[in-house]
Formats: structure tokens, C-alpha cells, sequence
């Protein structure tokens, strides 16, 4: 009997800089594929404690530097495409069920290490206007990113 395939628990993560941009990596996996910080969510783990980790792994950003804005209330998910099939995610998983965060940087760009995880995930990074990032992502994200950027708008200027 096989176990039936569930989605990730994961949180997303919106860190805006000082004048309301966002975070964007591009994939390390995937180029010209731009995305803000994600990842799963440990065992035993919290939403927060999850976001402050990812955000460090992916960013090299120190919880001294992300003030926390808000958890969203609001759960999105999106189902991985048939074409990842051979990605190992997609072997248990049908996709990812996030919990939003949204941080305020309050560190320097010098700051951000993209080198600070063994496991890196972005290649190059930049901050953006919340309002392009869904054009930025992966196709199959862009509902996802359409709904973060109506939640989190209001950190933008």
C-alpha cells in the first residue's frame, strides 16, 4: 500500500527593505526563475521559527535584522507541475501549503550572504516592486504570488 501524497508544509517569506521593496532571488535551479525566500517547515517547528530559519538559510539575514510585520491569516497552495516529476519533492508531495511572513530588513545590503546555507538557493538577488514579482515566477506560483501581493501591498510606498 502506498502512502498517499500530501502537500509540504512550507512558509513564504516577504522581506521588504526600507523604501517597501521586496526580496528576490533568482534560482540557483531554475534561471531567470525569480522568487522570494521559501521552505518547509520542520517538525515540532512554528510558522515564525520557520521564517526566521529560511530566511537565514536563504539570505544569510539574522533575526536582528528581520522585524516581524505580519503572519498572514490567509494559507495559499499551489500543485507542483507534471513536468518536476523527476525533482524528489514531487515524489511525496502533490505541492506546498504556505504560511505567509512578512519581515522589515533592518540591516544593510551587505547584509544579505546568499553564501550563508551549504545548501544555496539563489543565485543572484535584488529588491523589487511587490507589484512585478508574480511576472517573475514560475508559472505554476503565480496565483500564490498574486495573493501575497494583495495581503502584504500595504508595506509597500
Amino acid at each position: 500500500m502506498t502512502e498517499q501524497k500530501k502537500y509540504r508544509a512550507c512558509v513564504g517569506i516577504a522581506l521588504f527593505n526600507r523604501n517597501g521593496d521586496v526580496f528576490v532571488g533568482e534560482r540557483i535551479d531554475t534561471p531567470n526563475a525569480w522568487q522570494m525566500p521559501q521552505g518547509g517547515i520542520d517538525a515540532g517547528e512554528d510558522v515564525i521559527e520557520a521564517a526566521y530559519r529560511e530566511l537565514y538559510e536563504e539570505t544569510g539575514v539574522v533575526r536582528e535584522n528581520a522585524e516581524l510585520l505580519e503572519l498572514s491569516a490567509t494559507v495559499t497552495q499551489y500543485d507542483f507541475p507534471k513536468d518536476i516529476e523527476g525533482h524528489p519533492i514531487y515524489k511525496s508531495h502533490l505541492g506546498q501549503r504556505q504560511n505567509w511572513v512578512a519581515f522589515r530588513f533592518k540591516g544593510d545590503d551587505s547584509d544579505i550572504d546568499l553564501d550563508a546555507h551549504e545548501e544555496k538557493e539563489f543565485a543572484q538577488w535584488e529588491w523589487s516592486a511587490l507589484k512585478d514579482v508574480s511576472n517573475r515566477i514560475v508559472p505554476f506560483k503565480r496565483k500564490t504570488y498574486d495573493q501575497v501581493i494583495s495581503m502584504f501591498s500595504k508595506y509597500t510606498k
